[in-house]
Parts: C-alpha cells; sequence; structure tokens
C-alpha cells in the first residue's frame, strides 16, 4: 500500500510503517490509524486558527514546521480497544496534540533554544513575550476541545498540564540537597514527557468507550515508554543531524541544561570522566558569558563515545521493557502487538 503523506511523515520520523505496523494482520489498523492523522491534521489546521493575524500566525508556527503526531498516533491505536476512530477520539488526540505544541513553545523560552523542527523558534521571531503567551492561547484552546467532552476530559486535560508544569518547574529549578540527581532527572522526564504520552494512551480507551480497566496499564505504559522516548533524545542530541532534527547538536547542554549522559557523566570517577565533565562545565558557563557554542564540539564528541551515553541506552532500553510489561492486562491481538513495537522503536531509533 502507498502511505498518506501525514502517515509517511510518521514513518520516516520513528520507522512505524517498518516496525510498529510490521505483519500483515497490521496493514490495515496502519490505513486506520493514518486516515484518522489525516482526520487530526485537518482538525489542527481548524483549531489552530485565530481571528487575530499576529495570534493566528504565531499559533499555527510550529503546526505549519511538521511534528511526529506520535501522541494522537497512540489515541487512535489504543482507541480500537473501544470503539475505534470516533469524532470524540479526534478531539481528544486533536486537543492532546495542541497541549504537546504549547509546551514547546515554553520549552523554548525557557531553554533558549534557537531552532525547532528545522525552522527558528518561535521567540527567536517574535520575542519571549509572545512566544509564552502564544503557548498559553494553545494550552486555552486545547482545554476548550476537553470542555466539549464533560468532567472526565476536562480532568484528564488539568491533571496533565499540571504534572507538565511541575516537570518544567522541576527542571528549572533542579534538585535539591540530597536529592539523587539522575532519579530526579527521570522523574521530570516522568512529567514532562512521560506524562503526555500516557494521556494520549489513556484518551485513546476513554475517548473510545473502551474498557475501563485498560486505562491505569496504558497509563503506566504511556509513561514508561515517554521516559525511554526522552532518554534516546539525550543520546540522539549528541551526535544529531541538524539537518534531520532541525537542532544543533548537544543543543540542551550548550544551554546549561542536564541531559542524562552528563548526568551520569558525574556519577564516575575515573580521572578521564572527571576531566571530561570539568570541561564540559567550564565550556557551559564560558558560553553563558557569551563565548562561541562551538567551544563545547571536541568535549560533546568525546561525551558521545562515553560509557555514560552508552549507559544512557542501556537505561532507555530498560524503560521500554518496563512499558511493555505494563502491556500484560491487554488482550492478545494487534493493538497490543503494535504497542509494544512502539515501546521498543522509541527506545531503538538510529542514533
Amino acid at each position: 500500500m502507498t502511505p498518506s503523506a501525514s502517515g509517511s511523515r510518521i514513518a520516516g520520523k520513528l520507522g512505524l510503517t517498518d516496525r510498529v505496523f510490521a505483519g500483515p494482520r497490521s496493514r490495515a489498523l496502519l490505513k486506520t490509524v493514518e486516515a484518522g492523522l489525516e482526520r487530526v491534521d485537518r482538525a489542527l489546521e481548524r483549531e489552530l486558527r485565530v481571528t487575530d493575524a499576529l495570534a493566528d500566525a504565531a499559533s499555527r508556527y510550529l503546526f505549519d514546521a511538521g511534528g511526529k503526531r506520535v501522541r494522537p498516533m497512540l489515541a487512535l491505536l489504543t482507541a480500537q480497544l473501544g470503539d475505534g476512530v470516533t469524532d470524540d477520539v479526534i478531539d481528544g488526540a486533536t486537543a492532546l496534540e495542541i497541549t504537546h505544541l504549547g509546551s514547546l513553545y515554553h520549552d523554548d523560552v525557557m531553554d533558549a533554544a534557537d531552532r525547532r523542527r528545522g525552522v527558528p523558534s518561535a521567540h527567536a521571531v517574535w520575542g519571549n513575550s509572545v512566544a509564552i503567551l502564544t503557548g498559553d492561547l494553545l494550552f486555552s484552546r486545547a482545554s476548550q476541545i476537553m470542555a466539549r467532552h464533560g468532567e472526565g476530559a476536562i480532568r484528564l486535560q488539568a491533571d496533565t498540564f499540571e504534572r507538565l508544569v511541575l516537570g518544567q518547574m522541576h527542571e528549572t529549578v533542579g534538585p535539591q540537597e540530597g536529592d539523587d540527581r539522575v532519579e530526579f532527572y527521570l522523574q521530570v522526564l516522568a512529567d514532562k514527557t512521560g506524562s503526555l504520552i500516557a494521556a494520549a494512551a489513556q484518551a485513546g480507551v476513554i475517548f473510545s468507550n473502551g474498557p475501563a480497566e485498560y486505562e491505569q496499564p496504558l497509563v503506566v505504559f504511556g509513561e514508561k515508554a515517554g521516559v525511554a522516548f526522552q532518554l534516546l533524545d539525550d543520546v540522539i542530541d549528541l551526535s544529531a543531524d541538524p539537518g534531520e532534527t532541525g537542532k544543533v547538536p548537544g543543543t540542551d547542554l550548550r544551554a546549561g541544561v542536564p541531559t542524562m549522559p552528563y548526568l551520569v557523566l558525574g556519577q564516575l570517577a575515573d580521572d578521564s570522566s572527571r576531566s571530561l565533565l570539568a570541561e564540559i562545565d567550564e565550556g557551559v558557563d564560558a558560553i553563558a558569558d557569551g563565548a562561541d557554542p562551538a567551544i563545547l564540539d571536541d568535549a560533546l564528541t568525546r561525551l558521545r563515545d562515553h560509557e555514560a551515553t552508552q549507559a544512557t541506552l542501556d537505561l532507555a532500553h530498560a524503560w521500554s521493557r518496563e512499558a511493555v510489561d505494563a502491556l500484560e492486562p491487554l488482550p492478545d491481538g494487534r493493538v497490543r502487538e503494535a504497542l509494544t513495537r512502539f515501546a521498543e522503536a522509541v527506545a531503538d531509533r538510529s542514533s
């Protein structure tokens, strides 16, 4: 079969066609999900329209730049455990994707990121204030969509948004004295990334009137798969091709935002590791004082090849396996198989 334009974009990023929807009996499922993604994209195009010219341009900016649509894909997939891809499921998937988009505007301001999805970040185009307000506008629009579906949908949105904010707050403030920095970071990932992926997996069941007993296993699955996804991003970030990711390799570390390879490096006691850690810290301080971010190129290349990065990869695989284990209460079949492959794929992307 020939995938749709939307489906091809998703498959190109995560290998979904070949991996998540592998096998003859998954072809019909893939067709259903791709058709649903096209509906979500049309809904996003409609919901992101604003009458004010500036707000309209800013709100659609990152949507127009592309994206993986991972969260809608999961909602469409788990909806197969209930009534399938109904209009309500499309609304839930759309609202959660808009929530994700809104978080990107805020993240880029707080991380001082120059680019997102291959284009200049919104704050680089319009300034911090407009970027922050655009994120707020998107959160409001997502809440409006959820409000059409009653108290349960509103609670799902509010609880997810609370965790996103707490995750960002904890990342900003950093670990306190006595905190284990690795465990602290894993909790930040669970809140910032895992919570929204978990909400998407749960939403597919809720909005399709699926069995309630599947919701909690899917929440655990989504959170653990989300952490695995982000841990792999930390690895990929060190060897990223800017043409593919839209980001300069080591973007977070250059901005002083710790990633898991850096945190694992800080736990090692050998002289070589300590020397590399000190070099990275000195470079980050120098960049903050106005030095060229390229001064960290060599150090980040060495971190990429360091055992700390391999340990991060191993940790991602462990979280992926736990995500698969969480699916045990679900019935055997093509949905559970696809979710299993998804968890494996997000922890085994090309780096």
